[in-house]
């Protein structure tokens, strides 16, 4: 229960891109309860750097994907883990936009047919959910295809100021 992304009878919503607070697919804490299954196998295994792909600039508004919930589990993982652990979340996406992740993507060659962000069950991206929509926006912004089949494909490019 609790969000749209793991509650059967609670649906998710079409892209409302300026939209203010958290939306309904936020996933209560839900970057927390991974951070705390890698620093745990982390302590286990002697690892020191955890990496986490959050983007807070242009994302959904959750709360967990901000640089400062970053600092803070990083605060409460040294407080909580065996002294000289040295154990950190780094979040190295945290303060771009997702239109230069786009970029640093092509340039790698990522293979972006293999990424999947729909929010919505099926064999074809919606297109209409928030994160298509911000999948979407990044990939036209950026000048790069997507190369992703939608079963709608509307252009959610920010209007340029006049």
């Amino acid at each position: 229960g609790g969000s749209a992304l793991t509650d059967g009878g609670i649906d998710v919503p079409d892209a409302d891109l300026g939209r203010e607070g958290v939306p309904v697919t936020y996933v209560p804490f839900r970057n927390a309860h991974l951070i705390a299954i890698a620093v745990s196998w982390a302590e286990v295994i002697g690892a020191v750097n955890i990496y986490i792909g959050a983007v807070a600039a242009d994302s959904s508004g959750y709360p967990d994907c901000r640089s400062e919930f970053y600092e803070a589990m990083n605060e409460a993982i040294r407080r909580g883990t065996k002294e000289g652990s040295g154990i950190v979340v780094k979040a190295p996406f945290v303060h771009l936009l997702k239109k230069d992740i786009v970029l640093m993507g092509k340039s790698m060659d990522v293979p972006f047919e293999r990424s999947w962000s729909c929010y919505r069950e099926g064999e074809t991206a919606c297109g209409v959910c928030d994160s298509c929509a911000l999948r979407l926006r990044a990939f036209a912004e950026a000048g790069v295809p997507d190369p992703l089949p939608y079963e709608t494909r509307p252009d959610y490019r920010r209007e340029s100021p006049a």
